[in-house]
This record gives C-alpha cells, sequence and structure tokens, in this order.
C-alpha cells in the first residue's frame, strides 16, 4: 500500500475516534483530510456528510452523500444519512424515499425506522409512523425514545417526563434559529406576558431562577428586576447563545429537575416560560420549589392547556396539563394561586395553541 493511501486511512480513522467522542469540528478536519488524499472514496464521503449533518449543515452534507450513493446506490448508511439531510431542509418525499431504500438495502437499521416514523408522523400518516416506531424498537432502537414517539401517537402509555437525550438533541439543534423561529414564525410571546405584570407590580427580587432559560429570551426582563439572575438549562447550545447576552450572573447546564433536586440556595423568583410542555409530570418540581421558594416568593409559568386529562402528550410531543391538575398541586405543595389567564402560548401551522400563563405565591 502506498503512502498516500496509508495517511488517509490514519486521518479516517482519527476522524472516526474524535466523532465518537463527541468532537465534530475535529472529526470534520479528519475526515475532510482523507478525502482530500482519496477523493470520491464512499465511507470517506459518507462520514464527512454525517458529521457535517450533525453540525448542522444538512446542505453542507448533500453532495457527499449523493456522491457516495452514485457510487454504491445500495449504501444504506449513506441513504439514511441523506434522507435525513433532506428532511432537515424540507424535502419530505425526497426523505421518505430515501429513508425507505435505505431499509430496502439493511432493514435492521433501528435508528433509520425511527427517522422514517418521525418524518411519517410530521405528514399526518400517523399508523405507518407507528408501525416505523415499531420497528424501530424491533430492531433494538432506543426503547425510551421510540416509546415516547409512540406515546405521542397514543399508541403506547405516555412516560412521566420526557427522554432528556430527546430534549437536549432537539434544542441543541434548534439553537441557531431558535430566537427567529420562535418569535416570528410562532408568534411566541410568553416571556414578555409571563414577566409584565411582574414588572408592573414593581417588587425587586434578590435571586431569580430561569427554568429551561434557552438562549435567554427571558433574560433581560428578569435582569430588570432582580439582584441576581441564574438560568438553567439542558442544551449547551443554548446556553451559549444565553451566556453571549451577558444578563445572567450564573448559567448552569443541566436537566431542570435534576438541578432542583440538588440547588442550595433559595429563590424568591422563579419562571419557567415554555418549559414543562417537556417535562410532563410536575409533582416533584412543585415538591422540590417548595423547598427553594421562601414565603411571599413568586413561581410563574406557561403550560399548553388540557381540558380533560390532568397530563397529556400531545402528537407534537409536547405535555399539556389542566388547570385542575396545577390547582392541586399548588394546594398541595404551599403555593396560593395569584393569577391565572387562558391565552395562547404560541402557534403551530398558523393555528394557536390554547394555553395557560400562572402566577404563584408561596405561602
Amino acid at each position: 500500500m502506498n503512502s498516500t493511501f496509508e495517511q488517509a486511512r490514519a486521518f479516517f480513522l482519527e476522524g472516526i475516534a474524535h466523532y465518537e467522542a463527541g468532537r465534530l469540528p475535529q472529526a470534520e478536519q479528519k475526515f475532510a483530510a482523507a478525502l482530500a488524499l482519496m477523493p470520491g472514496r464512499p465511507s470517506v464521503l459518507t462520514n464527512l456528510g454525517a458529521v457535517r449533518l450533525k453540525l448542522g449543515r444538512p446542505a453542507d452534507a448533500l453532495d457527499l452523500l449523493e456522491e457516495a450513493i452514485a457510487q454504491e446506490p445500495a449504501n444504506a448508511e449513506a441513504l439514511g444519512h441523506c434522507g435525513a439531510a433532506h428532511a432537515e431542509l424540507g424535502h419530505r418525499e425526497q426523505a421518505l424515499a430515501l429513508f425507505d431504500r435505505a431499509l430496502a438495502a439493511d432493514p435492521s437499521r433501528a435508528s433509520v425506522w425511527t427517522l422514517r416514523g418521525t418524518l411519517l408522523k410530521e405528514l399526518g400518516r400517523f399508523d405507518e409512523a407507528a408501525a416505523s416506531f415499531e420497528k424501530a424498537l424491533a430492531q433494538g432502537g432506543d426503547p425510551e425514545l421510540n416509546r415516547y414517539y409512540l406515546a405521542g401517537l397514543a399508541a403506547a402509555r405516555a412516560p412521566q417526563y420526557a427522554p432528556r437525550h430527546y430534549v437536549q438533541a432537539l434544542f441543541d439543534g434548534y439553537a441557531a434559529q431558535f430566537d427567529s423561529h420562535l418569535v416570528q414564525a410562532l408568534n411566541y410571546q410568553a416571556p414578555r406576558l409571563l414577566t409584565e405584570p411582574l414588572a408592573a407590580a414593581g417588587r425587586r427580587y434578590s435571586h431569580a431562577l430561569d427554568l429551561g432559560c434557552g438562549t435567554g429570551l427571558c433574560g433581560h426582563y428578569l435582569r430588570a428586576m432582580a439582584q441576581r439572575v441564574t438560568g438553567v438549562d439542558l442544551s449547551p447550545n443554548m446556553l451559549q447563545k444565553a451566556q453571549v447576552l451577558d444578563v445572567y450572573d450564573e448559567l448552569r447546564q443541566g436537566d431542570v429537575l435534576e438541578f432542583l433536586g440538588t440547588a442550595q440556595e433559595q429563590y424568591d423568583l422563579v419562571v419557567a416560560a415554555d418549559v414543562f410542555v417537556y417535562v410532563g409530570a410536575l409533582d416533584d418540581v412543585f415538591r422540590q420549589l417548595a423547598q427553594l421558594v421562601p414565603a411571599q416568593g413568586s413561581f410563574c409559568f406557561t403550560v399548553e392547556e388540557s381540558r380533560d386529562e390532568d397530563l397529556v402528550l400531545r402528537p407534537s410531543l409536547r405535555y399539556a396539563h389542566s388547570e385542575s391538575y396545577l390547582r392541586r398541586l399548588a394546594q398541595e405543595h404551599g403555593f396560593a394561586l395569584a393569577r391565572l389567564e387562558h391565552a395562547p402560548v404560541r402557534e403551530d401551522q398558523r393555528q394557536p395553541i390554547p394555553g395557560l400563563f400562572v402566577w404563584m405565591e408561596r405561602v
């Protein structure tokens, strides 16, 4: 074997090691170096495309993956990644065709069954989506994730909480366009509407906690009324955006429930805007906040409204909560309901999503 091939192989193996360790920029660099030495090699094209897809650049991945498929039409890995790239770019029919080709080549690819199910759900083909998630489970796919997807289709019992890795991956991938999409496309006004009554009351808080702070949409409102502001979010990419705002005294990366379970400080203002739709059951949240919020402290949040069940997981994979459930939790854990408003929390396909804006005080 010649030295060029050996060097390309070394770069490729280094790229694999970086990829598996989650060091995506380094993996991209090594795969690109390997491709420069061995142009057109399907395995390198596929892996470089995969890493660019994971870096949130589906358009950059597409040409690489299509070149790999042109050379190896039954390359299930390349077909699956190419389908995922088309799906992220909104090319749903092309994505579905590629997923089907990938599964025809290798029916054991559980991750592709999951991607296919997700796409079919978005297309409103719920029975086919459920069948795909069942196939993913049968092929050894992530049981927590696929059962969560099935529950969103009412094809399985809803879990009490959303899978942590699902929420983190969702928002890590969403971070770059989060603010513009949420505020402009979905008419999201929750941070302003939730904090306006607090500001109007003129109260100054000692320490505000922004649960699920995301990119910091609530941050500057809280900064104006609190001496200290702490933000918590599961997504590192979201926290990078929030850091730039320079409105938080402290930012913590982690799961909301885990943070509350280990927190030592007192917070006389806790805000959770559009957070509990990804938490699910709120019993532990209320129980933990009862230890962290002092008397007369404020707890303000939004939920999507369920008119029937206490807690329901919708096809959007967002939980909805009933007013009676929230009132019961408040009573059980020493919170008084100060104010409650029925209002849309956002839009979905230009339709308002009914929600509850809730302001509570610690008794």
